[in-house]
């Protein structure tokens, strides 16, 4: 494959050639589902593996999928973006301006939260939700993940390629021309990489396939075991002198008695040389609950839920309000905020500050106060500052400088602390004038 590639590399050095290598790329050869990258004369092409049609059916017909879906949904629109400054590389304060507006209203009568909803939901399905801007009105356009093909070109280095470079994306509407993009027209959101490729992301769907299908198949043989009785099954024998037309009338006859969920606890009666057996297990036996229940979990796991705040049986059962506000926190801190930085990292590549606003260190955030879900973490931050605060005073009554005090505090770092040589008159011997303040205290570090 290297020496191909030596024999027959094109060279991409303007945005002709680019545009030619990607029109190359749309006649292509079109890779297989799930696979490791390819190479070919000149371009590659990094394909979504073709799921996220199946991934979607399964989402709108398994009821923990949804659950879980739902759930990521909720909680993840519910921010908004600012402007956030940067202090000596630390993360100072927030702050909005009308540059944020293509996030406020990304099209005519969308919001941030249908932003985030259509991010979150192609990146559930598919791993990548991909974004780029009308240039005629200025609108966010969604392009359909599975219609987005990533273009690559390998790094040549000393005879030999050394991974993969990105040079765009080809989004190809069907029935319609390919349409070439640049990487920087582009945001790409992709929470899970998938370990098959160098810039693709993975749903967490994928690793739990056989579970959805285990719960799909455990609900099916619910729906059936009703239908067929709503019992356990059963085997009739009949002696060897019963006749076939016999046998055919009985066996219409009990099925039209006692078939069926309506027909389920009847009396069964039966005539001369007939002879039930149960076979099969009921629910109780087979501990259906348990046993279905324990793929609902590993599901809301994948998801990153835990199963308190989808709903499920088993987070249920185990529920107390200290598991919850745990559960919550663990969904917040190691699901949610994760999620909220890697899109603010994303999205800023569509909007930027302009203006003062652009001056110094600036840069796209995520601000989380006023989600409701959060509110227990505002409780919280507001009980460590006011612990914070009580530190800070008992440090400047102590003799050390204020800006000194505030900047160990915020760092964790004692030996930020500068002391201004003044000490409590507890300290001073009886008599003991004070000293003159000097003049630099307040600016000493």
């Amino acid at each position: 494959m290297v020496n191909l590639w030596r024999a027959a590399r094109r060279s991409i050095s303007s945005l002709d050639d680019y545009v030619q290598a990607v029109q190359f790329a749309g006649n292509a050869y079109t890779y297989p589902q799930i696979g490791a990258q390819q190479t070919m004369p000149g371009i590659a092409k990094e394909r979504v593996p073709a799921d996220f049609a199946g991934y979607a059916m399964q989402a709108a017909t398994n009821g923990v999928l949804f659950a879980c879906l739902a759930v990521r949904q909720d909680v993840f629109s519910a921010v908004r973006f600012q402007w956030q400054r940067m202090s000596d590389g630390r993360p100072s304060a927030l702050f909005g301006t009308t540059d944020l507006r293509a996030l406020e209203e990304p099209w005519v009568g969308g919001t941030t939260q249908d932003l985030l909803v259509r991010m979150i939901q192609d990146a559930d399905l598919a791993g990548n939700s991909y974004w780029t801007t009308d240039p005629v009105n200025g609108d966010l356009v969604r392009l359909r993940p599975d219609w987005v093909d990533i273009v690559l070109e390998p790094r040549v280095m000393r005879g030999g390629v050394l991974g993969w470079r990105r040079l765009g994306y080809v989004y190809t509407e069907p029935g319609s021309d390919p349409v070439a993009l640049l990487t920087d027209e582009v945001a790409h959101f992709a929470p899970r990489a998938d370990p098959l490729a160098t810039f693709r992301g993975m749903s967490w769907m994928t690793p739990i396939v056989r579970e959805v299908r285990g719960d799909n198949l455990m609900s099916s043989y619910k729906q059936a075991l009703l239908e067929n009785r709503g019992t356990p099954n059963v085997i009739v024998k009949f002696d060897r002198d019963v006749k076939p037309d016999a046998l055919d009338k009985f066996k219409a006859r009990m099925e039209a008695e006692h078939r069926g969920p309506e027909n389920a606890g009847k009396t069964l009666y039966l005539g001369g040389g007939a002879d039930v057996t149960i076979v099969g297990s009921n629910f109780e036996q087979l501990d259906f609950a348990r046993v279905q229940g324990a793929g609902e979990t590993r599901i809301a796991a994948a998801a990153g839920v835990p199963p308190v705040i989808v709903g499920l049986s088993e987070g249920l059962a185990a529920a107390t309000y200290s598991n919850y506000s745990q559960a919550r926190r663990r969904y917040a801190d190691g699901t949610i905020h994760p999620l909220w930085q890697n899109a603010a990292g994303t999205l800023r590549r569509l909007v930027r500050p302009t203006g003062a606003a652009a001056s110094g260190a600036v840069r796209l955030w995520y601000d989380p106060r006023d989600v409701p879900f959060l509110r227990e973490d505002r409780k919280d931050a507001a009980e460590i500052q006011f612990r914070q605060a009580q530190t800070i005073r008992a440090l400047t009554d102590a003799g050390y400088t204020w800006a000194s005090v505030v900047a160990a505090v915020e760092a964790e770092d004692w030996t930020l602390l500068r002391h201004t040589g003044l000490f409590s008159v507890q300290l001073q011997p009886p008599g003991t004038e004070a000293p003159a303040l000097p003049a630099s205290s307040d600016e000493e570090m």
